[in-house]
């Protein structure tokens, strides 16, 4: 029963997944069906698996997002949002959780110092990068006299500007985000939490069906530990990275009979299956879509 639990929450995930980027979009302003969010969420699940840091799972959201009506830069736009919102409440439960639970707490205090540093930079060149669109018409003016060296003047004025215009639909929609009330960005940030806590209990529930201790605070601690330093881009899905995290972290207060057995049911809960039923819902998209094109 506690197996099945896992496989729940999993879904759960999705379904806030999609249910967060359904609100991302409305609050831009463009509406999506939440199932098709949900598929957003689950197509993307899968490169998301084979792919560095799950990299390969932004440009498919991007694509399905424009082609479900949004601009290249409204979807990019909406895309970053997830990430920047999935780095934040890592940023603030990440100390939260070291603080309370004492885990390793040299190791994942650095590890939280880097992330936070990291994203205070990320956001801070965003920044100054997207200010005004001023400084937009400077970056396109850039990329026109790399693009007219390489391809000619035609080339790079055609492809200057349409980045121009999707960098200014990028930040006009990153405004409209920023400018929605309280209330809904506390919503985002709920919503986030949620979906990654639904994640963050399999292992205890695995735990459970092996009949030993949940350790629930311990457990989700290490599972943000993971998770910041699955980001980095080495391996597709973080493969070995998270492995090697978790046989480390577990350690601590797993017994070391069940500790494999732990690490693998987890993967297969969640990395795995994320590929499995991404895969699934992939291959039903391009079916629609090869049918879509014959008609």
């Amino acid at each position: 029963k506690y197996l099945l639990l896992t496989v729940i929450l999993q879904a759960v995930f999705w379904f806030l997944w999609g249910f967060r980027l359904k609100m991302i979009a409305s609050y831009i302003g463009y509406q999506i069906p939440l199932g098709y969010a949900c598929k957003i969420s689950l197509a993307s699940a899968f490169l998301a698996a084979i792919t560095p840091s799950s990299a390969g799972g932004e440009p498919l959201r991007v694509k399905m997002l424009a082609d479900a009506g949004a601009n290249y830069g409204e979807a990019s736009a909406a895309v970053l949002a997830e990430r920047v919102l999935d780095a934040i409440y890592f940023a603030i439960a990440l100390p939260v959780f070291l603080f309370l639970s004492g885990i390793s707490t040299s190791f994942g205090m650095k590890v939280a110092i880097i992330f936070i540093v990291s994203l205070a930079g990320f956001l801070l060149i965003s920044y100054r990068m997207f200010k005004s669109e001023e400084d937009i018409g400077r970056i396109s003016r850039f990329f026109y006299k790399i693009l007219s060296k390489i391809k000619g003047e035609e080339f790079g004025r055609k492809w200057s500007t349409r980045l121009e215009n999707e960098m200014i639909s990028f930040r006009r929609a990153a405004v409209e985000l920023l400018r929605n009330p309280v209330h809904r960005i506390i919503l985002l940030l709920a919503s986030t939490a949620l979906l990654w806590t639904s994640i963050f209990l399999i292992p205890s529930l695995i735990l459970l069906s092996l009949h030993s201790e949940p350790n629930f605070l311990l457990s989700y601690t290490a599972q943000l530990i993971i998770i910041v330093i699955s980001l980095i881009p080495l391996t597709p899905g973080a493969s070995g990275i998270a492995e090697a995290g978790a046989a480390y972290l577990y350690s601590m207060f797993v017994p070391q009979h069940i500790l494999g057995v732990l690490i693998g049911l987890w993967r297969v809960m969640t990395y795995h299956l994320s590929m499995l039923v991404g895969f699934i819902v992939n291959i039903h998209l391009l079916k629609n879509y090869a049918n879509a094109k014959q008609l």
